[in-house]
């Protein structure tokens, strides 16, 4: 091989690695986005569930305080 298209395939490879250094780069910076999106989510939905379970409880509180209706018949029956 000649000096020349040793020094062509040389600067060929060496752009290739610039290149995908770079989409390397852009590749990590996605899944760290991602990532923090992912964790964002995850504890909006613990809040979320928590939320349920609260309302659930005092729902269950409240029919508990309640009488049921057939229950409480009047004297008069």
């Amino acid at each position: 091989m000649t000096e020349p298209l040793k020094i062509d395939r040389l600067d060929d490879l060496e752009a290739r690695i610039a290149l995908m250094d770079d989409l390397l780069d852009t590749l990590n910076r996605t899944v760290f986005d991602q990532q923090r999106q992912i964790e964002s989510l995850q504890q909006q939905l613990r809040h979320l569930y928590q939320q349920m379970q609260s309302s659930q409880q005092t729902d269950a509180d409240r029919r508990a305080d309640t009488p049921d209706p057939r229950e409480d018949i009047p004297p008069h029956w």
